[in-house]
């Protein structure tokens, strides 16, 4: 039988059967494999194929895990050298960001997008809590909207607290298969909680002494969203390491870059201090954001120095 994983807390897992019946799963021990660099073998969005357990109604014995269309992973925060799959088989991924309690680093954000890019999946920027936003925070978004607009992403303003700008969700989410990721504290949970109601999803204030959220969800999770499609909720991520990555790949991955990356002087040019740089020229022609380009060196260095 074909299914889908829905949730995994880590010896079990919630899958789904191409008959919609849900049911708990076991993982085979000998498709654990080696060769398996993941702390999760198995991840929220993959397609395994499973049979009913003998003596058993409801669980299942999951003995392969399909190839993936694409996934997202960080750094494993227990082993460096591992990674640790957030989901799997994604149409679209969400990043909800916040520039107030708390406050969305840009390097967050742009380490969120190299890590779409990497593995081809569009990717939407999505600032919640503009009901908190005063002159300066709303001249920030404006700034930011600017830039990466220009590059191609979509973003947009909301507030779940005062269902503000909530309307163009519905067509995004609709028959895709979404990721939603970000900080905690920047309501991922209420977000959830908007979209499924019956869910009644704990939520949590920002803690006050150190301004970043709490974690409010556990495990990842997707639901099926009404009309079609499915999202995935993660847990609250306060850093996003690249795992897997080059420091010669890093500009490929930024959209500005790679189209001018043909024009250096130099076919292994890193866009630092190499002359006839394409690359630096459109920086200095302000056909680059500087704040990008920033954004890029302080990412391929922290690569040099296996920070990330």
């Amino acid at each position: 039988m074909k299914a889908r994983i829905y949730k995994s807390t880590g010896s079990w897992y919630s899958l789904k059967l191409e008959n919609g019946q849900f049911c708990q799963a076991r993982i085979k021990g000998v498709i654990k494999l080696d060769a398996i660099t993941s702390t999760n073998p198995i991840a929220v969005g993959d397609w395994v194929e499973c049979a009913m357990e003998e003596d058993a109604e409801q669980a299942v014995m999951i003995h392969q895990i399909l190839e993936r269309d694409n996934y997202v992973a960080r750094q494993s925060p227990h082993n460096k050298r591992q990674q640790h799959i957030i989901a799997s088989n994604m149409d679209q991924s969400i990043l909800l960001a916040t520039l107030k309690s708390p406050k969305t680093s840009q390097g967050f954000i742009d380490r969120f997008l190299v890590s779409c890019e990497a593995f081809h999946i569009p990717a939407i920027i999505v600032f919640n809590k503009a009901d908190l936003y005063g002159p300066e925070e709303l001249e920030r978004y404006a700034e930011l909207k600017a830039m990466y607009e220009a590059v191609g992403y979509q973003v947009l303003l909301i507030s779940i607290e005062q269902k503000i700008g909530l309307e163009p969700l519905d067509q995004l989410l609709k028959n895709k298969t979404t990721l939603v990721s970000g900080h905690s504290g920047v309501g991922k949970s209420s977000l959830i909680n908007y979209l499924f109601p019956h869910l009644d999803l704990t939520t949590q204030e920002v803690s006050g002494w150190s301004g970043k959220g709490m974690h409010t969800t556990t495990f990842a999770q997707m639901y099926d969203y009404p009309g079609g499609g499915a999202v995935i909720d993660t847990p609250g991520m306060r850093e996003l390491g690249l795992v897997n990555l080059a420091k010669e790949e890093l500009a490929q991955y930024f959209p500005e870059m790679r189209a001018r990356m043909d024009g250096c002087q130099f076919n292994n040019c890193q866009h630092i201090n190499e002359p006839g740089c394409a690359v630096k020229a459109a920086v200095e022609k302000g056909l680059i954001s500087e704040a990008r380009f920033f954004s890029y060196v302080d990412l391929w260095h922290g690569i040099e120095d296996k920070k990330y």
